[in-house]
């Protein structure tokens, strides 16, 4: 197992140095090993980065060198080791311990090996236990579930203690691939018979229709079934939000935000392939990839268009209904994105303006009668009901159907906040 320890890592190593998402780092290391070192990386990275701060806090109290002091590589197979050491029985103590210094060695920094040595032996001496620090709720949160102190002060300040400590339990736990499966071109039962024979791990959802359930991580992206456009990967919650608008056969309806498209092509499912979808995106390459995965989908009433979407488009027309799934803070996908956890929401502060003005201009392309669907997945207020709220005050002709946010593990899906809103016009404005 020392090149998967020693890839788990490098890759958390590169994903600091170069600020990343989890995913795309973790996919050059991973691709390069075998089946079973892939697993076992897989879990080693994620798990470490999902309770980084908790680790932090043992390593913490196990040494003399403070932590900012520690150099980061040093820091990271440390993490590693104690993550091993917690909460994966397969790994003895010793070996754990002698792979971590074998790690630092072979990280180049052999002068720490003793330190490494030190700190660990004291760990397993001390009980394995994560000190859980006194002092205010947020600051036993941040250590407890591991994320920014800020953020768990946000989620307190928003939700209650209750709530906030069972948002942020979800975040450690590992969560289900949802496949949505495409009605264009194969049925629930073959899709499901087609991986099952392929060896996959999958069911039926029983709550949610067309929408399979597949537990591990397989490489779905690469299965015949994938390419060949039967099903892409799309969580419950988004699925929801898609069928939250709506639509129907031979209507005009605008993705403002598509990509990366999932909601789009549920969209066009619900549409049975007949009307007119427009997909917007500010970047073309992501815009690219939309109109690529539609065509391999079968899907021929997606036209996409590259936009900013914060300014006037005319040339776009009207519609009869409107998706407006703005760029957020991510919240509600902590257990998907670990390291969103450590990001203050003061980091985020900037979006709350973009999102009402994208949301403002989305608004003059519904016609009379329209429905526009708002939505984020954060779990931030300021993201979420201040937007709609200001929205609403200064646009009469617009009153809100529905409201709800989503907590992080209903329907087993991610957080998400959707405000359905409908266009009555400046005249006919109904209570």
């Amino acid at each position: 197992m020392k090149n998967s320890r020693h890839a788990a890592v490098a890759a958390l190593c590169k994903m600091r140095d170069h600020d990343s998402w989890s995913n795309l780092v973790l996919d050059g290391f991973i691709n390069k090993l075998d089946e079973r070192d892939r697993a076992f990386t897989y879990a080693l990275f994620y798990g470490t980065l999902t309770r980084a701060a908790a680790l932090d806090a043992c390593i913490a109290a196990h040494s003399k060198t403070p932590l900012h002091k520690t150099d980061f590589a040093v820091r990271v197979v440390l993490r590693t080791a104690i993550y091993q050491l917690l909460y994966m029985d397969s790994v003895p103590e010793h070996a754990a311990v002698t792979e971590a210094v074998a790690c630092v060695r072979l990280m180049r920094k052999s002068s720490a090996a003793g330190f490494v040595n030190a700190v660990l032996r004291s760990f397993l001496r001390a009980g394995k236990v994560i000190p859980i620090p006194e002092g205010p709720p947020q600051t036993r949160l941040s250590v407890e579930y591991s994320c920014d102190e800020s953020l768990a002060k946000m989620l307190i300040d928003s939700y209650g203690g209750t709530i906030a400590a069972e948002i942020l339990a979800d975040s450690l736990t590992p969560p289900p691939t949802f496949l949505r499966v495409n009605t264009l071109k194969t049925t629930d039962a073959e899709l499901l018979y087609l991986l099952q024979e392929r060896g996959a791990e999958a069911e039926f959802d029983e709550n949610f229709p067309h929408n399979l359930i597949t537990r591990g991580q397989g490489a779905l992206h690469s299965t015949p079934e994938f390419l060949q456009g039967l099903f892409h990967v799309q969580d419950r919650s988004s699925q929801l939000c898609a069928l939250t608008l709506g639509a129907r056969p031979g209507e005009r309806v605008l993705d403002v935000c598509a990509a990366p498209g999932g909601k789009s092509f549920t969209l066009a499912q619900m549409m049975e392939n007949e009307g007119e979808l427009v997909c917007c995106d500010l970047h073309e390459h992501r815009a690219k990839l939309v109109e690529k995965r539609a065509a391999e989908m079968g899907i021929g009433i997606i036209s996409v268009k590259v936009a900013d979407m914060s300014l006037p488009n005319p040339d776009l027309g009207q519609f009869d209904r409107v998706l407006c799934d703005v760029p957020c803070s991510g919240y509600g996908t902590m257990r998907r994105r670990p390291e969103i956890k450590y990001k203050s929401p003061d980091n985020f502060a900037e979006l709350p303006g973009i999102q009402y003005k994208i949301l403002e201009k989305s608004s003059n392309y519904c016609k009379d009668g329209a429905l526009l669907l708002y939505s984020t997945c954060t779990l931030n207020p300021e993201e979420n009901d201040n937007v709609v709220d200001r929205f609403l005050e200064n646009h009469k002709s617009f009153t809100q159907i529905s409201r709800q946010t989503i907590k992080p593990g209903e329907h087993d899906g991610d957080g998400f906040f959707m405000a359905l809103l409908k266009k009555w016009g400046e005249s006919s404005h109904e209570d």
